[in-house]
């Protein structure tokens, strides 16, 4: 597909909000938000997504991409166990979408969608082998490889956050719970705080940088890639702990590699909506 000529309906299931965009010439230019209740029965979620998609569908529009914070069987389009919306244990969505509205559906995991989004539209595009991190509420990781999305067995690839790290797992010091667990505090708060120059949110955040940077040592030993992509809510504070991880990754066996690598925070607007669009392209 070309991303100047195919409409596109890009899909963002989160915990809180279905986003929906049309896509045209690599842009969003239409949107739409549905709120999710965790509680809702499993029809009652889908209706809701497709009265979404219902409103910005045309004759135009030539797939649907959609990601979700689960496990995918990419070629079944089924998903399992979806993050925050309970009732989705085994749903074959991708089957229910395309019998809906007649159009090629393709699915992935959101953190998947955030690479390749990155890759077709953002900052990774220069790159063959990158990385991407979404800093939110846990770590999710997308691993491209000679220009290509790698996933894995049911898109498992990529769940560093698992990976057992002090008296927990990566992910407990590496998104929002780290900053709740051990300050009690949110990230946007501390955020806020650290924009006023307040110490104690200064040193938060210089202290979530080694915890980061022992992560990002993972990657490298694992993947050696060419540069990483930072995203999610926590990454908007990457000035507050952008010197702490790079003294970390000091301790990085093999400094030539550091010498190469990026790191950079993603400018990419609506990049769940156009990463799930990615998927079609």
């Amino acid at each position: 597909m070309s991303i100047l000529l195919d409409e596109i309906l890009g899909v963002d299931i989160g915990g809180t909000n279905i986003k929906i965009g049309k896509i045209i010439n690599g842009k969003v230019l239409q949107k739409c938000k549905i709120p999710v209740n965790r509680d809702d029965l499993e029809q009652v979620t889908l209706d809701n997504l497709y009265k979404g998609l219902k409103d910005l569908m045309t004759d135009s529009v030539q797939a649907i991409g959609i990601g979700v914070p689960a496990v995918v069987d990419i070629e079944s389009g089924t998903i399992f166990d979806v993050q925050n919306i309970p009732s989705w244990t085994n749903v074959a969505l991708k089957n229910l979408v395309e019998e809906k509205f007649n159009v090629p559906v393709y699915i992935n995991n959101d953190a998947n969608c955030f690479a390749i989004g990155e890759k077709q539209f953002g900052k990774l595009r220069e790159f063959k082998n990158c990385v991407a991190l979404s800093l939110g509420t846990g770590m999710g990781m997308g691993i491209i490889i000679d220009e290509k999305l790698y996933n894995g067995v049911l898109c498992g690839a990529g769940e560093i956050g698992m990976v057992p790290y002090l008296d927990g797992i990566l992910e407990h010091y590496t998104g929002s719970f780290f900053f709740e667990r051990e300050y009690n505090s949110s990230a946007l708060s501390l955020y806020n705080e650290a924009l006023e120059g307040k110490e104690n949110a200064l040193k938060v955040f210089k202290e979530y940088g080694t915890h980061l940077a022992e992560a990002i040592k993972i990657i490298l030993y694992m993947y050696a890639p060419e540069a990483i992509i930072l995203g999610g809510s926590i990454s908007n504070s990457f000035q507050f702990f952008e010197e702490s991880l790079k003294t970390g990754l000091a301790s990085f066996a093999y400094q030539k590699q550091i010498e190469n690598l990026k790191i950079q925070t993603s400018d990419l607007v609506d990049s769940p909506i156009l990463g799930a669009a990615a998927l079609c392209l």
